[in-house]
């Protein structure tokens, strides 16, 4: 007839060993994970921050801002454009028969002539780089 009285004492049911012990699995568990997991994201971190600075320490400052910024290495570019020396008209010769062979509209890839394109991008500012600092390296001279 009337309500039943919530103002007293909870009652909890009582938990098993059983469950306490899963329960307690299951945080271990978690916890070893969890530090593994850290433990290796930290380590990959080191690992690409050596790479970097290894990769910086190879190339001059300019020439690592613009492999930086291109987002591709000088090393690369000339592998994929086939190009041992930087020479403007034996990189432009090879850029042009792979951009061709690369268009779409002939059965080409659309990814591999973006890459050839990067690549020349990336090759053309290393020659302008080393125009630059020839230049440079004049007026040091002559002073």
């Amino acid at each position: 007839m009337g309500t039943p009285d919530t103002s007293g004492p909870a009652v909890t049911a009582p938990v098993s060993p059983q469950a306490k012990y899963l329960a307690q699995i299951i945080l271990v568990g978690a916890q070893v994970v969890g530090r593994a997991f850290m433990r290796a994201l930290r380590q990959e971190f080191a690992a690409s921050r050596a790479a970097a600075d290894a990769r910086g320490r190879s190339e001059r400052p300019q020439s690592a801002a613009a492999s930086r910024i291109i987002g591709i290495s000088l090393q690369e570019a000339q592998q994929i454009l086939n190009v041992s020396n930087l020479n403007q008209e034996e990189i432009q010769k090879n850029y042009d028969h792979l951009f061709k062979v690369n268009d779409k509209s002939v059965g080409g890839s659309f990814y591999l002539q973006s890459k050839v394109v990067r690549a020349k991008e990336r090759l053309d500012e290393e020659l302008r780089i080393q125009a630059k600092d020839e230049k440079e390296k004049g007026w040091k001279a002559e002073t």
